[in-house]
């Protein structure tokens, strides 16, 4: 039997704040920022009443800022994100909690809604492993879908289960901050919420 896995949440559990909002005010400045959110507040309040799935407003929001987007320039954008922006926002109880699990020999793995594009480069830095949202691609150009299924809460349990057989590790923890990673937690023999606040 292996020792043992970690699966983390990224945004609100490693980090203080949403990244796709942090690197969407990075890439368009605060005023685009707002604006956009603006037009798009009645998606917002729709989904928080579950009228409308969080994917379908997160790929509205998306294609607003980003469809069209040449993919070389937003994967150099994302690049610059992670090193300008993405360090100030990790928690530090957080990252020293991934250091000692992997001081054990802990498997590592990010589970994250969040498109994988920015977080890759502090994953493969990390020496982590990344299961997150994808991004459709057309042409050379972001369309602001999400291929597939948005990596959040039910979603988040299919593919951890797609890629690790868990009842092969003796220890697995599991840490997230929102309901979406409940279904996540539920895996867990030590599951935390909301541990580094």
């Amino acid at each position: 039997m292996k020792k043992g896995i970690a699966f983390f949440d990224f945004d609100g559990t490693i980090t203080t704040k949403d990244t796709l909002l942090e690197f969407i005010k990075f890439c368009k400045g605060n005023l685009h920022f707002y604006l956009g959110f603006l037009l798009y507040s009645p998606h917002l309040v729709a989904m928080k009443l579950k009228l409308i799935s969080n994917q379908a407003v997160k790929e509205k929001v998306l294609h607003f800022f980003f469809n069209g987007t040449p993919v070389l320039r937003f994967n150099e954008q994302c690049e610059l994100f992670t090193h300008q922006i993405l360090p100030k926002l990790i928690r530090k109880k957080a990252l020293d909690e991934i250091q000692d699990l992997q001081s054990k020999e802990f498997h590592i793995v990010i589970v994250s809604a969040s498109p994988e594009n920015w977080i890759r480069h502090w994953t493969n830095k990390m020496n982590i492993e990344l299961m997150a949202s994808k991004l459709e691609e057309k042409d050379g150009k972001i369309t602001g879908k999400i291929l597939g299924k948005n990596c959040h809460g039910d979603e988040k349990v299919r593919r951890i289960k797609e890629k690790h057989t868990i009842e092969d590790y003796k220890e697995i923890y599991a840490y997230g901050d929102t309901s979406g990673d409940l279904p996540m937690l539920k895996l867990a023999t030590q599951p935390f919420y909301k541990p580094f606040r």
